[in-house]
């Protein structure tokens, strides 16, 4: 099944392969084996992109906002996201090359459009260029320290840290201040109840650290919100840092 989405007339290839962090490294010889087979579509808001057990048949690689999230869905109906994916990445076939079934669901947090390219063309320019594969082995390693992290951060860190660690994951994908996002949805992503969610919203914003509004929230003050997240919103990015750096080859700036 291919991935649902619309066709977006707004965006441009040209945007994705500046904005996304993975497209942005390749040379013009790499990006022309992708982008006569890639077109641009735009994701909304709450739609699913994939369904656990679905095999994937297009890689998205989002841009200029599009934030999806991972998220495992318990018996009972209960969910938490488990990763998240932005500008810095690519959901579809990454790690098991499209030849396996998805573990979890893909929907859209924040909305925006990506560039979608057929699996199969992804896995030729891979075979054609050392580079490609080098760089998706690193990204697959990236995504699942997310999970990994993500574990941790669940187990033992109070959920005002949780909070302010998301928020900043979000803002640096969004790259805006205004996160088009419900208590009810943070509440869901987090795996706590909507009353968690509203409380420690209510501290954030006393702080001045956000202000909401109903179904978004702005980030005021991203150095307090900083102080107020754990240690895993440093250990996410430096790794990834370490492992792909700012041009995705990893070397640090």
């Amino acid at each position: 099944m291919d991935l649902p989405s619309d066709i977006s007339a707004g965006s441009t290839l040209e945007q994705a392969f500046v904005l996304n962090r993975l497209l942005a490294t390749l040379s013009p010889t790499e990006r022309t084996l992708l982008e006569p087979h890639a077109e641009i579509i735009n994701c909304r808001s709450g739609e699913q992109l994939l369904t656990a057990g679905q095999v994937a048949t297009r890689c998205l690689f989002p841009f200029d906002g599009l934030m999806i999230s991972l998220k495992r869905v318990l018996a009972g109906g209960r969910s938490v996201e488990v990763a998240a994916i932005g500008r810095e990445g690519a959901l579809g076939g990454i790690v098991s090359c499209g030849q396996a079934a998805a573990f979890t669901h893909a929907v859209v947090q924040l909305p925006g459009p990506a560039a979608a390219l057929p699996l199969t063309a992804l896995e030729d320019a891979k075979r054609a260029s050392p580079h490609l594969q080098n760089l998706f082995c690193r990204y697959s390693d990236a995504l699942l320290s997310q999970v990994m992290q993500s574990v941790a951060c669940n187990a033992f860190h109070p959920i005002e840290a949780r909070a302010a660690r998301w928020l900043l994951h979000a803002q640096d994908r969004a790259a805006s201040d205004r996160l088009a996002l419900t208590q009810e949805s943070l509440a869901g992503l987090l795996g706590v109840q909507r009353t968690t969610v509203n409380a420690v919203a209510r501290v954030l914003q006393e702080q001045g650290l956000i202000a909401y509004r109903r179904g978004a929230i702005q980030v005021t003050d991203r150095r307090g919100l900083h102080k107020v997240s754990c240690e895993c919103y440093a250990a996410i990015e430096d790794h990834f840092h370490a492992i792909l750096g700012p041009d995705g080859r990893g070397a640090r700036p």
